[in-house]
């Protein structure tokens, strides 16, 4: 952690000469090959993020944070104008744990001509059609266009290497966008981030704060569910998955949207066979579901 303030850029050429500079900079103090770290994020920084920083700071010479709340990954227009914004408030948290620089674009600078633009997308395909895709439609296209276009903003010079931080607590987009990367020959190092809870167990997010007191209890069933389905793994039990989605269904206008168990690299559901029998690998436990007035995501790795 540093005491200085995170250098703040709101255009593509001015964060570009920051890094430039930052880079020489490193390269002349004799840092052969610097390593730069990116974590991207729409804002409203919490806690959860601070992992993501801490661990990027702990790999990294230098380390970036985008601050940009994306509308392409929005299918709720009122999502996105109730999504919350304080850019002081997350430059100070950038600061705290370690960021050098913020980049923090208007909607305009990074799609000129919004809402009638971009033009070209690039699109998740099969991966982002599943689960959070299938119930945001167009969600991961989003995902991916403003991330591809972040790693294309921010990549550093040579001999810098390049590494992107992203939280398992999105297991679909950690996934997604490490399929792009390789896909696409993108030179970027993706670097995962361990989920952050809680004491209660419930999942940070930056939506949690539109939860009132029975709303935070109701939120609890998603993980009570997803300990549940991973105290039968860790003793060797099958998997009774009818039982964890009726303990979310349990709680007044609570939504389920999905509660599948998948494998961690493919994201493929494990059959009903799998499910009957002790597991024999990890699997991942994927859940979703409306609170009102949010929809809330989490996952949990079951290990045998």
């Amino acid at each position: 952690m540093t005491d200085q303030q995170a250098l703040l850029a709101t255009t593509t050429s001015a964060v570009r000469a920051i890094i430039d500079e930052k880079v020489a900079e490193l390269v002349a103090a004799g840092t052969a090959r610097p390593k730069v770290g990116l974590v991207p994020t729409m804002g409203a920084l919490h806690d959860g993020h601070g992992a993501l920083f801490e661990q990027a700071r702990a790999e990294n010479d230098l380390v970036i944070a985008s601050i940009f709340v994306n509308p392409l990954q929005f299918d709720q227009p009122e999502d996105y104008e109730h999504y919350p914004r304080d850019l002081e408030a997350d430059l100070e948290l950038v600061t705290e744990y370690g960021g050098d620089i913020v980049f923090a674009p208007s909607t305009q600078h990074m799609y000129p001509g919004f809402p009638d633009a971009p033009h070209i997308r690039v699109s998740a395909g099969q991966m982002g059609q599943m689960f959070e895709g299938a119930s945001r439609p167009g969600h991961f296209d989003g995902v991916c266009t403003v991330v591809a276009k972040l790693w294309n903003i921010l990549m550093p010079p040579p001999p810098a290497v390049f590494r992107s931080y992203f939280g398992r607590k999105d297991a679909q987009q950690l996934a997604i966008v490490t399929r792009m990367a390789k896909d696409l020959n993108i030179d970027v190092k993706i670097r995962p981030v361990e989920l952050v809870r809680a004491p209660s167990g419930l999942a940070l997010s930056s939506r949690n704060v539109r939860l009132d007191d029975h709303g935070m209890e109701k939120a609890l069933g998603l993980s009570k569910a997803l300990h549940f389905l991973s105290d039968q793994a860790t003793r060797g039990e099958p998997l009774d998955i009818s039982a964890a989605r009726d303990m979310i269904r349990a709680h007044e206008n609570v939504d389920l949207d999905y509660l599948e168990i998948v494998d961690p690299d493919t994201l493929t559901p494990l059959t009903e066979e799998q499910l009957a029998a002790p597991l024999e690998r990890e699997a991942l436990a994927l859940v979703a579901a409306w609170v009102p007035p949010v929809r809330l995501i989490d996952n949990m790795l079951l290990s045998p």
